[in-house]
């Protein structure tokens, strides 16, 4: 676990060098970048353990799963709800829900503040709520 903090603090701080100031304390900045990369995996972990508990607390719903057949036809449904979003909902949503990014990386790889990618994945999962609960709007036009 060591080994993969040190390593991912060099990735992370070689990627952002550019924000690295001269003339600052290196050693208290690569310190900050291994801090919240350990955090952030805490935090992972901690979703792991909290969706383990709550299925170890409810087996009978892991016996009742469905089936190879009706997995599928739920993707199809989730596939064809997503390409009813706009492209950039669209987009906010997979690097955020699929791709598991932080909401700061995703920002930076679609060029905009942390706000705006906050508030599109808000309106996607708002927009994807209500094609869900009504699938039959899901057919119209969106505006």
């Amino acid at each position: 676990m060591a080994d993969d903090l040190v390593q991912e603090t060099v990735l992370r701080a070689l990627s952002k060098s550019e924000q690295f100031m001269p003339g600052t304390n290196l050693k208290a900045w690569l310190f900050s970048i291994l801090r919240n990369f350990f955090l952030e995996h805490a935090r992972n972990r901690n979703r792991e353990r909290e969706v383990l508990s709550d299925y170890a607390a409810s087996p009978d719903r892991v016996t009742q799963s469905r089936s190879p057949t009706q997995e599928r036809e739920t993707i199809r449904e989730l596939d064809h709800f997503l390409w009813r979003l706009s492209p950039l909902l669209r987009e906010a949503l997979v690097l955020i829900g699929a791709q598991e990014m932080t909401y700061e990386d995703a920002a930076l790889v679609c060029g905009v503040t942390v706000g705006t990618m906050k508030t599109r994945v808000s309106r996607a999962r708002t927009q994807l709520q209500s094609l869900v609960e009504n699938p039959d709007a899901a057919d119209e036009p969106s505006a």
